[in-house]
């Protein structure tokens, strides 16, 4: 969960709640706020995985004391998950909201602060909009993305002990980064995609160029034949899945190719699979 408000929810009692409330000052004094914490506690128990009874919720949200302590007792487990609890922080805006008067937006405001310094912080996936849209970003987007193919191999032991060899090899290459060392790492991942390919409906080829064209998930011809080209490319290339034609060569491998294959097949994966939930992958599970 790195990257994710759940992973550092444990957090946000310090970062957030307490210098929002405890300390917020209104014309140089200091406001308490109790009550807020019944609509907050309001905004929170949709997103539960153990949701309140209409009852519990109501005699909850009728006393400030049983909110706020409901409140500040939710653990990251007892919630429902990383997309519901983007939910709830983009509520609170609006139930801060109610509690301003007109023309004045001062905790509204100090709450988008908080937050976006927050996400800052902890290095969280998301940019905070006015006036409080978390949208996910690339980096979060591509995380998720790897950690639902981490997801999908470990339902299968083929699939695991493939994506187990693929992340071997590209953390061996901390020690050396010798085009041997590259190469390897491509073809490890050009494994794991074709096994993946592999596990389509339908598909009965072996070969990842050939499974291709059984596959029907394409948008476009051309994004298939991409894929193609660049599994033509980790086949022709002396020395990645086979001896390769050398008179193709031009140039030897490098870093960048690393990187860029890595991020290519990568994104390939959901075409391969109807495991992957592309709406999950931007968004968040």
């Amino acid at each position: 969960m790195r990257g994710e408000f759940l992973g550092v929810w444990s957090e946000v009692r310090r970062e957030i709640w307490e210098p929002l409330f405890d300390q917020e000052a209104v014309d140089g004094e200091e406001v308490i706020l109790e009550d807020v914490f019944c609509e907050l506690y309001r905004a929170l128990a949709p997103v539960l995985k153990m949701k309140p009874s209409v009852e519990d919720l109501t005699e909850i949200v009728d006393s400030p004391r049983q909110s706020r302590e409901a409140f500040e007792k939710t653990k990251a487990e007892d919630i429902a998950g990383e997309r519901a609890l983007v939910g709830f922080f983009e509520a609170v805006h609006g139930v801060l909201e109610e509690w301003e008067e007109p023309g004045n937006d001062k905790l509204t405001n100090r709450y988008f602060n908080l937050l976006a310094a927050f996400i800052e912080k902890f290095s969280l996936r998301y940019d905070l909009r006015r006036p409080c849209i978390l949208c996910p970003t690339l980096t979060g987007v591509f995380a998720n993305l790897v950690r639902d193919l981490r997801a999908l191999a470990s339902t299968d032991p083929h699939l695991d002990a493939l994506m187990k060899d693929f992340e071997n090899a590209v953390r061996d290459l901390r020690q050396d980064c010798s085009d041997g060392r590259i190469k390897t790492c491509i073809q490890k991942q050009v494994n794991l995609v074709e096994a993946i390919g592999r596990t389509f409906p339908g598909v009965t080829e072996g070969e990842l160029g050939r499974m291709c064209g059984q596959i029907n998930s394409w948008p476009h011809r051309s994004v298939m034949v991409a894929l193609k080209n660049i599994y033509g490319f980790a086949s022709d290339y002396p020395g990645i899945r086979h001896g390769g034609n050398p008179a193709g060569v031009m140039r030897a491998i490098e870093m960048r190719d690393m990187i860029a294959m890595s991020i290519l097949l990568a994104g390939f994966t959901p075409y391969l699979s109807s495991a992957f939930n592309a709406d999950n992958v931007y968004r968040g599970a």
